[in-house]
């Protein structure tokens, strides 16, 4: 899909929120379950995985996506989200969306608000969505959140998931802006092909299999087909990545920052090593959080600027791979932002919803502009 600017005019990060669930799961800790036939050494080796976050029972999809967004408002003091777009995998209910919910609990009144989904490339093919919507005059300041809860689809019993998932949220907040300031969108390239959409699924729940009661653990539960997929997530997150690189007019070696999904740390080296991007110019955080799909990619950038790592303006490039099959790849500026973080407060549908925006003064104790979100 080409989807390269037309004007230098293009959406800019102006605000960046992650939330984490308290909660670490070690590597050590699922294999004492005894639920699965594996060890520490093997999770390490095959996904370069160590940890990964679990939200608690009472903490929802939503949850962590509104904690996520408020973070994100702080960041941008001063700047009203006008439009709300979740991408998930996990929504808190299969109808309505999430996002409206999440927007009413922001207290930013009847803005537009919907759901996305596109597995673990759910945030790219966000951003860019909301790019076109502002060059189209539909929103200002759009809220793009990647959220997700996998603790609740993934089978503990499996081992080419259980060990690999875990929840969190990240959120970028935009604005219109310059291609060539620092958090500019630059190029993107996405892509999707239906014929391997049984590789990365769930059958059950939809209106194909409705009655989840009367389906076997295969089909209620997040399947992956693990050999499958990695040769297709190679394959096309390095073609999407190249084809970002030449809308930009980037040479590889100019990137300097490349933050790949955090599916498998295998997939991000041989993807990194065929864009000819070195090491000292590859970020993430897999190895604390896990795959957080469609949350990966804003979780990990995240990271990376609270650590500041990355000087602002810096050529920086974004790739993905996930279910549908679905892919896509995004240049852009490195932010010039600090993000902030917060924990997730459980919400319950039959409790009143906050009725005003969050206060935005700083000093807020449940806020914090963190040195990592890991």
């Amino acid at each position: 899909m080409n989807v390269s600017p037309v004007s230098d005019s293009t959406a800019v990060v102006c605000g960046i929120g992650s939330c984490l669930p308290p909660r670490s799961l070690t590597n050590e800790e699922i294999v004492a379950r005894g639920e699965l036939a594996t060890t520490d050494a093997w999770i390490r080796s095959r996904t370069g995985i160590a940890r990964r976050r679990h939200a608690a029972s009472d903490v929802s999809t939503g949850d962590l996506a509104l904690a996520a967004g408020e973070a994100a408002m702080r960041s941008a003091p001063g700047i009203r989200p006008d439009l709300v777009l979740i991408a998930t995998t996990t929504p808190d209910r299969p109808c309505p969306a999430t996002a409206p919910d999440v927007a009413h609990r922001l207290g930013l009144g009847p803005v537009p608000a919907f759901d996305l989904a596109a597995v673990c490339s759910g945030f790219l093919y966000a951003l860019t969505t909301a790019n076109a919507l502002i060059a189209h005059g539909t929103c200002r300041y759009p809220l793009v959140i990647g959220a997700e809860k996998y603790s609740a689809i993934v089978d503990p019993q499996d081992r080419d998931t259980a060990p690999i998932f875990g929840d969190g949220a990240g959120a970028f907040l935009l604005r219109a802006g310059e291609r060539d300031e620092p958090g500019a969108l630059v190029a993107a390239d996405l892509g999707a092909d239906g014929a391997g959409s049984d590789l990365i699924a769930v059958a059950g729940g939809g209106s194909r299999l409705p009655d989840t009661a009367q389906l076997d653990r295969a089909e209620r539960y997040f399947r992956m087909r693990g050999r499958q997929v990695y040769a297709q997530a190679v394959t096309h997150m390095t073609r999407s990545a190249q084809t970002a690189l030449d809308r930009a007019g980037w040479p590889a070696p100019s990137v300097e920052a490349f933050i790949g999904h955090q599916a498998n740390q295998r997939i991000l080296d041989s993807v990194a090593e065929r864009l000819d991007v070195p090491a000292h110019h590859r970020f993430g955080n897999i190895a604390d959080v896990g795959n957080t799909a469609a949350a990966s990619i804003p979780l990990a950038l995240a990271d990376t600027a609270a650590r500041r790592l990355v000087r602002p303006g810096a050529r920086a490039l974004l790739t993905t791979f996930g279910g549908g099959l679905t892919w896509g790849a995004i240049a852009l500026t490195w932010p010039a932002v600090l993000p902030f973080s917060a924990d997730p407060t459980p919400h319950s549908p039959s409790r009143p919803h906050p009725h005003s925006p969050p206060p935005t003064d700083r000093s807020h104790p449940s806020w914090k502009l963190s040195a990592s979100t890991s």
